[in-house]
């Protein structure tokens, strides 16, 4: 699951999906009706990747903690944030048995009920999206990444021997106007 581009915004009920960056904010989409809406620099934001719940040992990611939940639950919906405490400590218990019990609340544990579900509803939460990425191996003589053959691009089929069309030269506006509709957020 990439949690990278997903966000939340205080004062905003739900999940946004950074989408794409404005000159003096972004464009953002939630997550559950896809409906696109552009926000401040000044909002703030706080990146799911970023998140990490205290247990006694070390802080966990959030995304290992939704992939335990996930397990727990058979990568169905778990216990609405509504619950009351009781039931949210126990499921919190069973989600991160080692959950230190004095610096995660019971509201972090209704944020993290109601995030998962959030993301459960939008098709994130599936067992294929905690199928960890095989490690890149580099190769000792030319330094260069080795992809394993999953990684490894495709080959295309052999095109028809064609002979080449001759390519039309754009102009700088046309130039500018590709890189900006293919840029990457960063």
């Amino acid at each position: 699951m990439l949690l990278e581009k997903i966000i939340s915004i205080s004062g905003k009920p739900g999940l946004y999906k950074l989408v794409s960056q404005l000159r003096n904010g972004f464009i953002i989409e939630d997550v559950t009706t896809k409906k696109k809406v552009s926000i401040g620099n000044s909002s703030q934001v706080s990146l799911l990747d970023n998140i990490a719940m205290f247990t006694f040992d070390k802080e966990v990611p959030l995304f290992e903690v939704f992939e335990n939940i996930a397990k727990n639950q058979d990568y169905k919906e778990t216990i609405s944030h509504k619950s009351t405490d009781a039931e949210l400590k126990d499921f919190m218990g069973v989600s991160l048995p080692n959950y230190d019990t004095e610096r995660v609340y019971a509201s972090d544990i209704k944020k993290l009920a109601q995030w998962y579900n959030i993301l459960h509803k939008a098709g994130y939460i599936t067992p294929e999206s905690f199928v960890k990425a095989e490690p890149e191996t580099l190769d000792p003589v030319t330094g260069e990444v080795t992809l394993t053959d999953k990684e490894a691009p495709k080959k295309a089929a052999p095109k028809a021997d064609k002979p080449a069309a001759p390519k039309a030269k754009a102009s700088s506006g046309a130039k500018a106007a590709t890189k900006s509709t293919h840029r990457k957020m960063g």
